[in-house]
């Protein structure tokens, strides 16, 4: 099971009470309206799914029900650090360090 720091909560907690919400930092169009069926669906369909450090957006559901993001190696399936949501994307630690 992992444990994630919660960076409003400031404390690690199991998994359980955490939902993924997708890749971080994909932003959203500007004028939607402008854009194809083909670019529309890129846009919500398609990400990176990368091998090793990946951005992702978190939801602490069962504390206190704020969206955070965080750094995982999805090699190891480890958290290497968490920060708050609008908070610019950090350089990428590398598989061997870091924190939680």
């Amino acid at each position: 099971m992992l444990l994630i720091r919660c960076p409003y909560c400031e404390e690690e907690r199991p998994e359980v009470e955490f939902s993924y919400a997708g890749e971080a930092h994909i932003a959203r169009p500007a004028d939607p309206s402008q854009l194809n069926d083909e670019q529309w669906a890129e846009y919500l369909f398609i990400r990176t799914n990368a091998r090793g450090i990946h951005y992702e957006r978190w939801c602490h559901r069962h504390g206190c029900a704020r969206y955070f993001n965080a750094v995982r190696d999805t090699v190891t399936d480890k958290l290497q650090m968490t920060y708050k949501a609008g908070e610019p994307k950090p350089d990428a630690i590398g598989p061997s360090g870091g924190d939680k």
